[in-house]
């Protein structure tokens, strides 16, 4: 009876595990940003995989109809083919962070690379826009011990969120609202993609419709837009 009581015992702690490294609310491998108190009326819009030509400058366009500002993590090695994607982010007034150079998953990194897809792509960031990043998200939300704490010794606060659109699949406007609609309770950052992490150019005009109808949808009812480093401002959180 000793045998399957150790398995069983040993599939859990795996699944445990599995959680802790690519669940984005869990705080057991370091400490990460995932929202306000549910309830508040502030929502953040965030989006990986950018920079991404044309969608990400169609995104921007619907942004800048609402006049919303949002928060963008971005892969090096894009950063380093539209400079001026990121240049217009900042003129917008857009949040950006570092979303590592070529997008691996770091619960498999050592601390060498680790070190060099942060740096390389902060440094990437800095020579197009004139500004190096405050804010780290890790690609699929994967870490281990470790990962988060680097991020942090770089000057970087990691970023995760709490409600997921699953949007960086083939999918509709409507299942990314219904996604989104069907998490959000006020305070939450929002999980998006402008960009696909296997090529540049991935379609996403499913998300671009889709944050067209949320914003329009949220604003109605009473909800603020604001960036992540304006939702760490109110919980007294200083990256800027």
């Amino acid at each position: 009876m000793l045998l399957p009581l150790i398995g069983v015992g040993a599939a859990a702690l795996t699944s445990v595990a599995g959680y802790h490294t690519m669940g984005p609310t869990s705080q057991l491998y370091g400490r990460n940003f995932t929202g306000l108190a549910r309830g508040t009326r502030q929502l953040a819009l965030t989006y990986d995989d950018g920079p991404n030509d044309p969608y990400t400058g169609h995104l921007l366009d619907v942004l800048a109809k609402h006049d919303v500002r949002a928060t963008f993590f971005l892969i090096g090695r894009y950063v380093a083919q539209r400079p001026e994607i990121v240049r217009r982010h900042v003129e917008f007034g857009n949040a950006i962070g570092n979303h590592t150079w070529d997008h691996p998953n770091l619960i498999f990194s050592t601390p060498h690379s680790l070190r060099s897809e942060l740096g390389r792509t902060s440094q990437a960031i800095a020579d197009a826009c004139g500004l190096r990043p405050k804010l780290f998200r890790p690609p699929f939300g994967g870490r281990r011990p470790g990962v988060l704490q680097a991020a942090r010794a770089m000057d970087m606060t990691p970023i995760m969120w709490n409600v997921t659109c699953y949007d960086w699949k083939p999918t509709t406007s409507a299942a990314v609202e219904q996604n989104a609609q069907r998490q959000i309770r006020g305070g939450d950052v929002i999980l998006m993609h402008d960009g696909g992490h296997k090529g540049f150019g991935a379609d996403r005009s499913h998300s671009v419709t889709a944050t067209d109808h949320l914003i329009r949808k949220y604003k109605d009812e009473g909800y603020t837009f604001v960036t992540v480093p304006e939702m760490l401002t109110s919980v007294g959180v200083k990256t800027l």
